[in-house]
């Protein structure tokens, strides 16, 4: 008889075995199964898992959520001689008998019956397709023109420029809130809250200028901004706005008083603050209400920038203005995961298996949310997080789709990680939701291994891929071949790189294997192997792109069948370094290159006029 807590695993998702890019098998282990199932906050002993089981067998034969078609008429055979009640997203009751339900609304319903709850996730079948358009993306902390952090209006600046240029929209990484208190913890991809903006991007209404670096000094300009944003009095309409906030405003407002008292990390407060409704952390919040509050009108500052961002954008001409980037995860101590604990994997991060360029996998220190959790709250709280995000924007990137899959948790310790099922079908319909009522178009980062039935799922959906140049090539081949422009995907977004990847120039150089050689301690061998094989790439893609200038590599872009194709600002400022250098953090100046050009005359540069001419060209 098998052991209850592998049948425990399996019911709340775990994947019993899979197989990793290289091809080979992995099985869980019971040491991983145990992590797991800790994480989940499960028994991680044979009776008790079995006592668990016979707890979610003994409910009523309901399904805990089910994805419905918005406007249709709905039937679930499940309530067959049943009596219900529905409640809706907007407060809206009914009652009923028997599986016919009738029509419902866009939204997250509770239908309850027999004692039990079934969430109806009401989401359009599609999204509609975008049309042909273009965009830039930049890095909005290098925007500002000297030592400063860049600003949201520094991004309304950048967009109003490039939008008379002619770009359909302006990209930037996540400008979730961050770590105030921690000038070190400025990478964007590891946030302290997804559903809140980052305050540090707020422009004051008077700050010194700082010196212009070519590399932006974090430490000095973190405590800058804030000294200067504390100095500003309280903005008007900050009252009416706070009263249209749910309560998550204030618990995350508490939370960054608190990080300024006790430090950045909630588990190394002391352990009377951990708990946000308990009487210490209540307390503090009476008797810190001052400090409380301007955290809660940062948010309200941040708000209205980037409101004014996106305005400035769409009064431009852009199709689509604001192209925002949704985080994969959060940071495991900061404010999401104090503010929602039992949403959130326990002593588990985020990750990948191991592949051809990370023999033992990777951890990314990001908190995995629990798919049972998740699903218990009907899927609400990644409503949340994405209305946020599309709040002032209609693109949306959600980074590593493929989590809503399935997402590989890595235990602490030197315990194997394992795949955990994900609920996609629930949060592909959130996501249809969320944007359907911003009247946005999502972009799914699909890149890696690609789970099964995935990629049709998205495709099903109407939400977008990613394609990127330096991937698409016939890895089969004996040497160096890229894909024609026409055979890249309809339904994508299309570029030559990312902030993770070298740029257009630095890529011919090989400057990522300059990096990578000196920081790995590759051998000669291997080096020389590296810089071989980059010689070839190159030469086959000039050779087809009929040039090694920036104009033809957007040419190419422009040429796909893609609905949409990015620039990078790098790319057109003719840049050698990239952004980021994925598995470093230290050893390589990651978000922290600045720009030249003022974000105010962006769409002066001659690269961008002649990219506008090329896009227009190409009937986009």
């Amino acid at each position: 008889m098998s052991d209850a807590r592998d049948r425990l695993a399996e019911r709340l998702g775990v994947v019993p075995s899979y197989e990793d890019a290289t091809g080979r098998r992995h099985e869980l282990t019971p040491e991983s199964r145990d992590a797991l199932l800790r994480a989940m906050d499960a028994p991680d002993d044979a009776a008790g898992a079995a006592a668990m089981l016979a707890r979610l067998d003994a409910g009523p034969d309901l399904p805990d959520w089910a994805v419905v078609e918005a406007g249709a008429p709905i039937r679930l055979d499940a309530l067959a001689g049943r009596d219900w009640r529905l409640a809706q997203e907007d407060g809206t009751a009914s009652e009923g008998r028997g599986a016919a339900l009738g029509a419902l609304p866009l939204g997250i319903h509770a239908l309850e019956a027999d004692g039990a709850r079934v969430w109806l996730i009401s989401a359009p079948a599609r999204l509609a397709e975008p049309p042909r358009a273009w965009g830039v993306t930049l890095p909005l902390y290098g925007l500002s023109g000297d030592g400063r952090i860049g600003t949201y209006r520094d991004l309304a600046r950048a967009c109003r420029s490039l939008g008379a240029a002619g770009a359909d929209f302006v990209g930037v990484n996540p400008v979730h809130a961050g770590f105030p208190t921690d000038p070190g913890a400025f990478s964007p991809y590891s946030p302290a809250h997804r559903g809140r903006l980052a305050g540090i991007h707020v422009a004051p209404d008077s700050e010194p200028p700082l010196p212009g670096e070519e590399l932006l000094d974090w430490s000095v300009a973190q405590p800058a901004r804030l000294a200067a944003l504390r100095a500003d009095p309280e903005p008007a309409g900050f009252d009416d706005w706070a009263a249209a906030q749910d309560a998550g405003l204030w618990r995350f407002a508490l939370h960054q008083a608190l990080s300024e008292r006790f430090g950045p990390y909630w588990p190394a407060w002391p352990p009377e603050y951990h708990d946000p409704d308990g009487d210490a952390a209540q307390a503090f919040a009476r008797r810190e209400a001052a400090a409380v509050r301007f955290h809660a009108t940062l948010q309200y500052r941040a708000d209205a920038q980037l409101a004014d961002a996106q305005t400035e954008a769409l009064a431009a001409g852009m199709r689509f203005g604001l192209y925002l980037d949704l985080a994969v995860g959060t940071h495991p101590e900061g404010a999401e995961t104090w503010g929602q604990p039992g949403l959130f994997a326990q002593g588990v991060s985020l990750g990948a298996p191991p592949d051809a360029f990370s023999p033992g996998g990777q951890s990314w220190g990001l908190a995995p949310l629990r798919p049972d959790a998740l699903a218990r709250d009907g899927f609400r709280p990644l409503a949340r997080i994405l209305r946020r995000s599309l709040a002032h924007a209609k693109l949306l990137r959600i980074d590593h789709i493929l989590g809503f899959e399935r997402a590989f948790w890595v235990p602490q310790g030197d315990v194997p990680g394992a795949y955990v099922r994900m609920p996609r079908d629930a949060m592909l319909a959130v996501a249809r939701i969320e944007a359907a009522r911003a009247g946005a178009t999502i972009v799914g980062e699909d890149l890696g291994n690609i789970p099964e039935g995935l990629g049709a799922a998205l495709d099903e959906s109407g939400v977008l891929g990613c394609r990127v140049v330096q991937f698409e090539q016939h890895w089969d081949a004996d040497r160096a071949t890229f894909r024609a422009a026409a055979d890249y995907a309809r339904g994508a977004l299309t570029s030559f790189g990312s902030h993770d990847l070298p740029t257009w120039e630095g890529w011919k150089a090989g400057r990522d294997i300059d990096w990578r050689a000196a920081l790995d301690g590759w051998s000669e061998a291997a080096e020389a192997s590296a810089r071989a094989r980059r010689a070839e790439e190159v030469g086959f893609l000039c050779e087809m792109l009929g040039g090694d200038g920036i104009d033809a590599l957007h040419a190419f872009l422009a040429a796909t069948p893609s609905r949409l194709v990015v620039c990078q600002l790098e790319d057109l400022e003719g840049r050698v370094e990239q952004p980021n250098l994925p598995g470093t953090v230290h050893d390589h100046p990651n978000w922290r290159r600045r720009i030249d050009t003022p974000a105010g005359a962006l769409g002066q540069l001659d690269a961008v006029a002649r990219t506008a001419i090329i896009m227009r060209d190409a009937d986009r």
